[in-house]
């Protein structure tokens, strides 16, 4: 038996599969390959892992098969793309040598840092360094020192060592930053011949107060037809940053701005996104638009899409054109009210045709000098951001639908669609069943009938105490958005084409659309055969970023909460588990756990997923999502971004309903 089996020709390294997949690296050591289309992942042992790191996208080699109840197992061969480059964490520096140790949660090789590149960090130092080589015969990767971290204020480096975690650079490095610089913002006679010019005609931005960077403009005119013509002026982004340079490369590695609670780290250097770029008032720009004829009835008579010039006559945040609106009067109130009245027609149009309605609730924190929150603000959807908002969406769906019209040899032209797929079944149904037992009915029959379903429930419930936790569980039943070459449409917007044309300065496909836009418009066009690889990078780093923004906003709730320890307020169920429920408060939606221990004193509660509760065995005490509870702020954890509450019982300790309390009082700040 042993002999037939040592007879057997082993398999020859050339033989054995090779697949590519993302490296994830458990807290214990272990490694798993997650490579798409496998039912399972990889196993790869800490030996194994090659020259690679958390993150990196790899090719394994696989040396066992999956079979009999066991995983493939394998070994890391190359190194296709590393997550990430730079890392916080501390230098140990020795007479003899000195290294950087990560402090991420994940095991991570020690860097090498010659003497040469300790950028005056000190033993101890706490750094951000960046990882340069990791040659055949080196024992340890190589690394430099980039920055020593001040540890004067905490919640800073918080917000650097989230960026870092998500593969986002802190800072440009020279050569793309003077590549930027030498960029000159002058219009050059050469450059007019080639653009509409839009200059004489009222052009105007609407931003919010603190924006510092404006990629859109409206302009408004009368036609001697009857019409109007609109003109949405995007800034042209493709005309200083150009394929193939330092500053496109740059670019094309963030992908996007990401926007933390108290900065933003730029897909591009300010030189690009506030001034270049950026369509401040009194000056000329160059952009790149779509202009429409439009009639008084909202009917878009006429299309045209190109490069332009022009001059914003005035610069509007969203509380002027609100009171504009509101008060039927101001500056240029009379283009404004006419452009709120069409965008208005434009929105009832979307909703009609089977855009689905959904609105969450956005938050920022109001921050001191230092970063730290001193409160929240709850931001509201005014019918001046629905006016930018409809503008907008009109442009993005008419570049996508006359780009989908363009064929090269007889195939579609590689672009960067922005799609989202229809609710999968196996996220609807138990949402469609939840909703029934609050009266809500589902028509099944086709996708359009369930978007018309999802608005009716949408507007039934409003002002009920199910709202809540309706409109949560119908946001979570939807799929994400992501780029792709593959036109499937927009079903939460229900358009047929869509892309990301109106802003570049803070997403790169928006640029890759401008590109291509001006080859179709040149008849220069050429096939992108790593289309599909980009439109997946900047879906990747679009999710990265979104982390990011959460993990930020994770980390001031807990900051601000940390004053509040052992002070109770009243609070919404916003997620339910085995273990636990999670309880975002009324007044400053900040989210935290009860423990199902901290429940056992109570009663042996149950997880009953189907109705997203937790039910007493005993008590049939019931904790069901959008219940209103009343908690007590016991931990703040900053370094886990965690907090911890209790719920409240009355005042003799016995347990009492899951739905009490009305609103409460807003938090006072301590006196210290």
């Amino acid at each position: 038996m042993s002999k037939e089996k040592n007879s057997t020709p082993k398999k020859k390294s050339s033989q054995l599969k090779v697949l590519k997949g993302r490296l994830d690296i458990s807290r214990s050591g272990m490694g798993f390959v997650i490579v798409e289309g496998e039912e399972t992942d990889i196993i790869v042992k800490p030996q194994n892992f090659g020259k690679a790191f958390h993150g990196d996208t790899v090719r394994v080699q696989v040396e066992k098969e999956s079979g009999g109840g066991k995983r493939a197992e394998g070994i890391v061969v190359d190194v296709a793309e590393r997550k990430q480059t730079e890392f916080t964490g501390t230098l140990d520096l020795n007479s003899k040598a000195a290294f950087f140790i990560a402090g991420t949660e994940k095991p991570i090789p020690d860097f090498y840092i010659p003497a040469e590149k300790l950028n005056g960090a000190v033993n101890g130092s706490r750094v951000v360094a960046r990882f340069v080589k990791w040659d055949k015969n080196d024992k340890k990767p190589q690394g430099e020192i980039l920055s020593v971290l001040s540890s004067k204020n905490e919640g800073d480096l918080a917000m650097k060592e989230i960026l870092i975690e998500a593969g986002f650079p802190l800072a440009f490095e020279e050569p793309v930053l003077k590549e930027a610089n030498a960029l000159s913002e002058k219009i050059t006679r050469e450059e007019e011949r080639k653009r509409k010019d839009f200059r004489d005609i009222l052009t105007f931005t609407i931003d919010p107060v603190d924006a510092k960077d404006f990629d859109d403009a409206i302009s408004i005119r009368n036609l001697d037809n009857g019409n109007y013509e609109i003109g949405v002026h995007i800034a042209d982004v493709s005309h200083f940053v150009t394929p193939d340079t330092i500053l496109d490369k740059a670019a094309y590695e963030r992908a996007t701005s990401v926007y933390l609670p108290d900065r933003v780290n730029p897909m591009l250097p300010e030189r690009i996104s506030n001034e270049l770029c950026s369509l401040r008032p009194n000056e000329d720009k160059y952009t790149f638009s779509a202009v429409f004829q439009i009639s008084n009835r909202g009917e878009v008579k006429h299309k045209w899409i190109g490069r332009t010039i022009i001059h914003s006559n005035q610069r509007f945040t969203y509380e002027d054109v609100q009171e504009i609106i509101l008060n039927k009067e101001g500056l240029h109130s009379k283009a404004v009210l006419l452009l709120n009245d069409l965008a208005q027609k434009f929105r009832k149009e979307r909703f009609d045709e089977g855009a689905i309605n959904f609105s969450s609730t956005e938050v920022r924190f109001k921050l001191d000098e230092d970063g730290k929150p001193l409160g929240v603000v709850v931001k509201e959807s005014f019918e001046a951001h629905q006016l930018i908002e409809e503008f907008m969406l009109l442009a993005n769906r008419t570049v996508a639908e006359y780009v989908s019209k363009i064929k090269m040899n007889k195939e579609p032209v590689p672009f960067p669609y922005r799609i989202h797929d229809t609710p999968s079944e196996e996220k609807l149904l138990p949402f469609v069943a939840f909703a029934k037992k609050f009266g809500y009915q589902f028509d099944m029959k086709d996708e359009k009938a369930v978007a018309t379903s999802f608005n009716q429930l949408l507007k039934e419930v409003h002002g009920k105490p199910e709202q809540h936790v309706l409109e949560q569980l119908g946001i979570r039943t939807m799929a994400k958005a992501i780029y792709t070459s593959e036109n499937i449409g927009h079903y939460g917007l229900g358009f047929e084409n869509y892309c990301h044309f109106t802003s570049p300065i803070r997403r790169y496909p928006d640029v890759m659309v401008h590109r291509i836009l001006q080859d179709i418009i040149d008849k220069n066009l050429k096939i992108d055969k790593k289309m599909d690889e980009k439109c997946k990078h900047c879906s990747d780093r679009e999710r990265s970023a979104m982390e990011s923004e959460r993990a930020g906003n994770k980390y001031k709730q807990v900051e601000f909460m940390k004053e509040y320890l052992g002070e109770e307020f009243d609070a919404v169920i916003s997620g339910v588990s085995s273990f636990g429920f999670w309880a975002e408060t009324v007044d400053h939606k900040c989210e935290g756990l009860v423990s199902v221990r901290d429940l056992s004193e109570f009663d042996d509660f149950r997880h009953d997923e189907t109705d997203y509760s937790l039910i007493g065995a005993r008590t049939k005490t019931k904790f069901r999502m959008g219940d209103k509870v009343r908690i007590k702020v016991i931990s703040a954890n900053l370094a886990k971004r965690q907090l911890d509450y209790q719920w409240v019982t009355d005042l003799k300790g016995t347990v009492k309903d899951a739905k009490p309390v009305g609103r409460g009082k807003a938090p006072v700040k301590k006196k210290k």
